[in-house]
């Protein structure tokens, strides 16, 4: 609608999609609403990968993770860039610190990402069947991200299965997770590529048009501007 929002109740009714979770970071205070982070829907850039930003008057570059789904629904899960409507995915990420900006990789690193879908989010939880929690990397010290919240994320199995995770938190019976916890969870379940997506008050979880979490701890959803829609075949 006209300030590019809605809830992920109002995604599943309008895709007819039986699974709708919430998906990327947006801004909340403008309107219409603006990613944050790359967002790429049928081949259309609706919004460039994030390049660099400020911690404490220090500029920081750096790659976020995102995921991405080709023309046969092939899945994957890396740090990206853009050029124009070009989408390059990086071998390394760039070796930020608390403090200390990394220096910027030269483009040896970086390969042609042609996926039709990809949704930024970050930090990445799991690359290569090992743990890799890249929250300095990507440049997320200084914000409550790795702190306890609820949770959505995303991982994709060995034989190339994807698992769509919510947890619930902010609530007597279901603190949340931090960061950790949330990579041990995708971890157990066989991921070996993880990535968080936009939690806290955004998490959401709508399975045949019923609302099946509390997002932070009530039964109100946060109009978010991106989701995960899964059809049935």
């Amino acid at each position: 609608d006209d300030d590019r929002r809605e809830t992920v109740s109002d995604f599943a009714k309008r895709l007819g999609a039986p699974i709708v979770l919430n998906g990327g970071y947006f801004r909340m205070d403008l309107n219409p609403a603006k990613h944050v982070g790359i967002l790429k829907v049928d081949g259309e850039l609706i919004h460039a990968a994030t390049t660099s930003v400020l911690r404490d008057e220090q500029r920081f570059y750096l790659h976020r993770a995102a995921l991405g789904f080709d023309s046969d629904n092939k899945m994957g899960i890396n740090w990206v860039s853009s050029t124009g409507d070009s989408v390059f995915y990086w071998t390394r990420p760039v070796r930020n610190e608390p403090g200390t900006p990394g220096e910027r990789p030269d483009t040896s690193y970086r390969k042609l990402w042609n996926f039709r879908d990809i949704l930024g989010g970050g930090p990445q939880l799991i690359r290569n069947g090992e743990k890799y929690i890249s929250v300095d990397e990507e440049v997320f010290f200084g914000t409550s991200i790795p702190q306890v919240h609820p949770r959505t994320a995303a991982g994709i199995t060995e034989n190339g299965e994807l698992i769509l995770l919510l947890v619930d938190g902010r609530q007597l019976i279901s603190r949340g997770v931090d960061l950790i916890e949330l990579t041990n969870i995708l971890f157990d379940l066989g991921c070996t590529e993880g990535i968080n997506l936009d939690g806290g008050g955004s998490s959401a979880l709508v399975v045949n048009g019923i609302l099946l979490n509390k997002p932070a701890g009530t039964s109100n959803e946060r109009e978010v501007m991106s989701a995960l829609a899964v059809f049935a075949d």
